[in-house]
């Protein structure tokens, strides 16, 4: 395994397993299989509704905790400080461990800096080992870095050959914020799978175009969080520390750059809308439930 150093000195795995997606069913099978297969970077979040099962799949691989880099992420119906720490020990309580080794703010949204203050004192006290945030563009990741006491650890955002987060990245670098890929496949949106430039070059290598997408953003100082719920495809993501591309073919992927979101665009108001829309329907839900467990 291969290492980035954190800026305040911490050693994080660049390949770790993700379970966004991953279903409460299938997530504790999924997390043992990754351990067995040697991922030691483990990622989820409150609004992934697996930590609970990621803890379990912890607790019975036997891989002893001090060796499993965890992160998981504050949704934003817990932003605010006092929320936000209700909400760490929540998830610290559901994961069954004293300590959290990345915790980010997933969404750029509501009082992030409320939230922020709270990890900033829960990283004082130890408990989170690190601290950083998700999604944010650089006017917003500049804006935390600038005001916030601590600099961001890491920054969680979309990068995939399609969307390569050139600019981001610099102002991460500036910083020294260091950044981490969601969807490093791009969810295959596209035919980035089947996509002639990333096909000859896996040929070149004898590796497939998710082996070269895991390996071009590596070598770019990315980390990245596959995810897979079949053991072969998790071993096989796995399987990318063997080669090297050259220059040719790190320019070849540079050129597949549209510089546009996959997905969506936090900068769109309408989606805004969306996730303030999310919010408080599940705030709404959860309030309906919490009533009628009390009734």
């Amino acid at each position: 395994m291969e290492y980035v150093q954190l800026n305040n000195g911490l050693k994080m795995p660049v390949l770790g397993y993700g379970v966004y997606q991953v279903t409460k069913d299938e997530c504790e099978r999924c997390v043992i299989d990754a351990l067995k297969t040697g991922y030691r970077l483990i990622d989820t979040a409150q609004s992934y509704f697996n930590e609970e099962e990621v803890g379990n799949a912890i607790i019975k691989s036997g891989v002893p905790r001090e060796e499993i880099f965890l992160t998981t992420k504050v949704w934003v119906e817990h932003y605010g400080y006092e929320e936000t720490k209700k909400s760490v020990y929540e998830s610290m309580r559901k994961l069954q461990t004293e300590y959290i080794d990345l915790m980010l703010l997933h969404q750029p949204f509501s009082d992030y800096y409320g939230a922020y203050r709270a990890l900033e004192e829960l990283y004082n006290e130890g408990i989170l080992k690190a601290i950083g945030v998700s999604n944010f563009y650089p006017d917003r990741l500049v804006d935390i870095a600038s005001f916030a006491d601590i600099v961001p650890m890491v920054n969680q955002v979309e990068t995939h050959p399609f969307n390569q987060q050139t600019e981001a990245k610099k102002w991460m670098d500036k910083y020294e914020v260091q950044i981490e890929a969601w969807a490093p496949f791009g969810e295959g949106r596209g035919g980035l799978f089947e996509n002639p430039v990333l096909t000859a070059i896996g040929a070149k290598y004898g590796k497939t175009p998710a082996q070269v997408m895991l390996r071009w953003n590596i070598q770019r100082g990315v980390v990245v969080l596959p995810k897979s719920t079949h053991i072969e495809r998790m071993e096989q993501n796995f399987n990318v520390f063997d080669f090297a591309l050259d220059n040719d073919d790190m320019s070849a992927i540079a050129s597949l750059d549209t510089k546009k979101s996959s997905f969506f665009s936090h900068y769109d108001p309408a989606m805004v809308e969306w996730f303030a829309k999310m919010v408080e329907e599940r705030k709404t839900k959860h309030d309906s439930s919490k009533e009628k467990k009390n009734w």
